[in-house]
């Protein structure tokens, strides 16, 4: 196996996850090749998300979660197989979406199906997508929720 490749992989998704809950578009983008494809399924969402082209990724993600929404998505348990300048990933997902404007926390679980490839001289995601093992919504009032630190609630 190459070991290099393999912590590159790694690298590349978690610099995903981070530039998603961050909201830094840039880096976003730049973790996906130009034509990658993006497949989200959420009941929240409202239907299968499905996406063409690194610009259509990017452009949703930034639209839908603007505003004062706060993310967290960490995954754990890789399984990643390197073919070359191919490889694919799967791994464990549970994510943390707080909507304050709603009032509402949905948190969640799924699997990543990932497709990488080398672009431009380095790893870039391909394909990306998972379909929930779960997803629950919990509203922020009847709860008690507060949420006593975001830092985009006065962007």
């Amino acid at each position: 196996m190459d070991l290099v490749a393999l912590e590159q992989i790694r690298t590349l998704k978690y610099r995903y996850l981070r530039a998603l809950d961050t909201k830094l578009w840039d880096e976003f983008g730049d973790t996906f090749a130009e034509d990658a494809t993006g497949d989200y399924g959420s009941p929240s969402g409202g239907r299968p998300l499905q996406f063409t082209g690194r610009a259509a990724i990017v452009e949703f993600m930034r639209s839908s979660l603007d505003g004062n929404i706060a993310t967290v998505h960490v995954c754990t348990h890789p399984v990643i197989g390197i073919d070359g300048e191919t490889a694919t990933g799967t791994w464990c997902l549970e994510d943390t979406v707080i909507v304050p404007d709603f009032d509402v926390m949905i948190r969640g679980a799924a699997y990543y199906q990932d497709r990488y490839r080398i672009a431009d001289g380095q790893w870039r995601i391909a394909h990306t997508g998972y379909k929930r093992l779960y997803e629950a919504r919990i509203s922020l009032k009847e709860s008690g929720f507060t949420l006593t630190s975001n830092p985009w609630a006065n962007r």
